[in-house]
């Protein structure tokens, strides 16, 4: 079986990219999966140690060879759709870098990732590290508003690109200057500074700009190289693609001279924590992952009775998914996968799972049952997986390599939140102070 991330680079630009794909269709081709309707139906959550042939996973070897390639093609297949690869050409260049940020205790650079072609996205990132002699451990978050919005500091360019129309200062889907800082206060870069850890931001539009009717950034791209399955919203697969603007964060961020290339977090929410469990299962640089308030599609089960179903995210994001999901809507118990098997294959690193109480659509407790029903593979892995059997009570974290949380409130990510990403990074990466 060919994997995504194991395919040979050998050939230059946009000719690598294409053919990379064309190999890709033809593996997986030489291996027919069931159409959705042939599938047996199981009600519970699919047992993650169980093959999709039917035999028991029972060795770590057997895990690594053979579940684990097989987990992320089923998620592949009647899910996200594909990954794409890493093009041949990766770029970065530190446009501006400065010494003085947030009162002279943190270097800030402003990084374009580019890939070989106009035609490609560019990915702008953000990366605020403290000032140590040492590499620290860092925290790599897709935001929703742009670079702009999580900082006052006027030298951070405005994204270019489409923005939600929700984002505070932004006209006409396009950022101003009032969209400045809009979200600060809920990013507490100085704290997290003072507390050793470095972080890198980009925003989602940069690689998808999350429109049903819009097929832009890394898809448009590979719509032009004769892949037109990406211009359609029904086949497209927004969040893979997110995850691959991860990768590619990723890609940069492990030769950062400042930051320590094996405790790098990524974190995301709603959607984007979505992307950031995603991108840590299809990444094993990933060190650490946080997807806060992922719910249906991330973080809750599929088969789940309570929140957003797979039929009701499906019509309202058809563009998330692809066009295998959809034959699910009405028979998600058909699924050969559910969001155990996403956390499983993150294993043995450290997953944690955050929510809020008012925060039902999610499904709060049915995102605990997914962190139990992956702990056995943590366990067959010789560490720890789910600390306890009953979810802790409100507002205290249980830090277990299976970590959760819930606090009051609604759908957000806030400053209370950043603390308990930083506490769970703590435990789970080494303190950086």
């Amino acid at each position: 079986m060919l994997l995504l991330h194991r395919i040979p680079h050998r050939i230059t630009g946009i000719a690598s990219m294409l053919l990379l794909l064309v190999s890709l269709s033809q593996a997986m081709s030489a291996e027919k999966l069931p159409d959705p309707s042939q599938l047996p139906s199981v009600a519970a959550m699919p047992d993650p140690l169980l093959s999709f042939s039917g035999d028991r996973i029972t060795t770590k070897r057997e895990w690594v060879n053979q579940r684990q390639p097989e987990l992320k093609r089923l998620f592949q297949a009647y899910m996200y759709g594909d990954v794409p690869p890493k093009p041949r050409d990766v770029d970065f260049k530190v446009e501006k870098e400065y010494d003085d940020f947030l009162g002279g205790t943190a270097k800030l650079k402003l990084v374009t990732i580019s890939f070989g072609s106009d035609e490609a996205p560019k990915i702008n990132l953000m990366v605020v590290t403290p000032k140590s002699e040492k590499r620290v451990p860092a925290f790599l978050v897709l935001n929703f508003c742009g670079n702009h919005a999580v900082s006052l500091d006027p030298r951070i360019p405005l994204t270019r690109g489409w923005l939600y129309p929700n984002c505070k200062g932004c006209t006409n889907n396009h950022a101003t200057d009032l969209a400045r800082g809009a979200q600060a206060g809920d990013w507490p870069l100085a704290e997290i500074v003072k507390r050793g850890y470095a972080i890198a931001t980009f925003c989602n539009t940069d690689v998808d700009s999350d429109r049903p009717d819009v097929s832009d950034g890394v898809f448009a791209w590979l719509g032009k190289q004769g892949h037109r399955q990406y211009l359609s919203a029904h086949h497209r697969g927004s969040i893979a693609g997110w995850a691959w603007g991860f990768h590619r964060a990723m890609d940069y961020l492990v030769k950062d001279k400042q930051i320590d290339p094996k405790r790098i977090a990524a974190v995301g929410h709603s959607r984007n924590g979505k992307t950031a469990l995603l991108a840590a299962a299809f990444d094993e640089r990933i060190a650490l992952a946080i997807p806060h308030q992922a719910g249906c599609g991330g973080t809750a089960p599929s088969r789940g009775k309570i929140g957003e179903s797979v039929k009701q995210i499906n019509n309202s994001f058809p563009h998330w998914f692809n066009a295998q999901f959809k034959e699910f809507n009405e028979r998600p118990d058909k699924l050969p996968i559910d969001q155990n098997c996403l956390v499983a294959l993150v294993a043995p690193r450290p997953v944690l799972f955050s929510n809020a109480v008012e925060d039902q659509w999610a499904n709060p407790a049915g995102q605990f049952d997914v962190l139990k029903a992956a702990d056995p593979v943590y366990r067959l892995l010789k560490v720890e997986g789910l600390g306890s059997d009953q979810k802790p009570e409100t507002g205290k974290l249980l830090d277990s390599r299976l970590g959760y949380f819930i606090r009051p409130g609604k759908h957000s990510m806030t400053r209370e939140d950043w603390m308990v990403f930083l506490a769970f990074a703590d435990k789970h990466l080494g303190k950086a102070l």
